[in-house]
């Protein structure tokens, strides 16, 4: 069920446009030193982007580090949040229909993740 969701998801649930956005702005984020930490949080947010259903963001065991929360700080400084606000305002109008609503959920746990990548992983 999972990966027929995760192809309606590909096509219909704007999961092909968030994958190369995310994809292209962590290649951006790379090419400076400094911008290297918050592009290699770009290529996880794409890879959850392109299939979201049955994958959730799970913290790692050294979450609490002060490293991880600076970078989360600065991350939701300078863009973490509009990303998660895009991605809460795409759950919104998926959630106005019923066929929308898998979606709608997706965009919600993408939020999630989006406003405080450090120190989270994949499963």
């Amino acid at each position: 069920m999972n990966t027929l969701l995760n192809i309606l998801w590909i096509f219909f649930g704007g999961g092909i446009i968030l994958f190369f956005e995310y994809l292209l702005g962590g290649l951006a984020l790379c090419i400076t030193i400094i911008g290297i930490p918050f592009g290699l949080q770009c290529f996880k947010l794409s890879i959850f982007a392109i299939a979201p259903f049955g994958a959730k963001a799970v913290e790692t065991e050294n979450a609490g580090g002060c490293l991880f929360v600076l970078f989360n700080i600065l991350w939701i400084l300078f863009g973490g949040f509009w990303i998660a606000v895009t991605h809460l305002l795409l759950a919104f109008v998926f959630s106005i229909t019923i066929i929308g609503i898998p979606f709608a959920i997706q965009h919600v746990k993408m939020a999630g993740f989006a406003i405080t990548p450090f120190g989270k992983r994949i499963e």
